[in-house]
């Protein structure tokens, strides 16, 4: 069993982290490269000391992620080396089914596809670039940066809000449009996503 960390800081590369989810939104992602794109070396050094990855050990010394899936998807396909990783816990002496398990009692998994399925451990992918493209995750993303609602520290929040959208809401050819994100912030401020974290109320038409 193990003691504890020894070097909570680690730097891993982008292509040998864990994810613990299986989707993102792909146009988030590449949001966030194009952002990547415009800095100058100095930023981009900032950048990353100010972006560390939350993390767990896992098996073998594994290193799985619980957030900033997005970014690290997108520093991975911009050809970053190595990005800072705060190791939270460390479960490497767990069974792989006992890990998991743990994972999600700690609300630090979420394996849902992107139908909003739920599916086996196994099926959450060992790379971060081969997570599926989920564009309703992306919609909620868009709803929430145009103040649809807050920013929740509830794990997976956005999840929530998408899963939404996608039993009410159509997409066609899966693409998020200005039209679409007008759409949904109709729902962000109506009754029926009173339930959902970070709704801020009606607002009267």
């Amino acid at each position: 069993m193990s003691s504890g960390v020894r070097h909570p800081l680690l730097s891993i590369a982008p292509g040998k982290l864990r994810p613990t989810q299986m989707t993102v939104g792909r146009a988030e992602v590449a949001q966030k490269r194009a952002l990547w794109e415009k800095l100058g070396k100095k930023k981009r050094k900032e950048m990353l000391a100010q972006h560390w990855f939350p993390g767990v050990l896992g098996p073998k010394n594994q290193v799985y992620i619980v957030d900033h899936h997005h970014l690290g998807l997108a520093l991975f396909e911009e050809g970053v080396k190595q990005v800072p990783v705060m190791i939270q816990r460390d479960f490497s002496w767990l069974e792989v089914p006992v890990f998991w398990h743990t994972m999600e009692f700690n609300r630090w998994a979420h394996p849902y596809d992107q139908h909003g399925q739920r599916q086996d451990y196994a099926s959450i992918p060992l790379n971060l670039k081969d997570m599926a493209d989920d564009p309703f995750r992306t919609l909620a993303a868009r709803v929430r940066m145009a103040g649809g609602y807050s920013k929740d520290a509830t794990p997976y929040s956005e999840f929530l809000w998408a899963d939404f959208y996608r039993r009410n809401m159509k997409l066609k050819d899966g693409r998020v449009t200005a039209k679409t994100v007008q759409d949904a912030l109709l729902f962000a401020h109506a009754h029926d996503t009173a339930y959902l974290p970070g709704w801020t109320g009606v607002i009267a038409q």
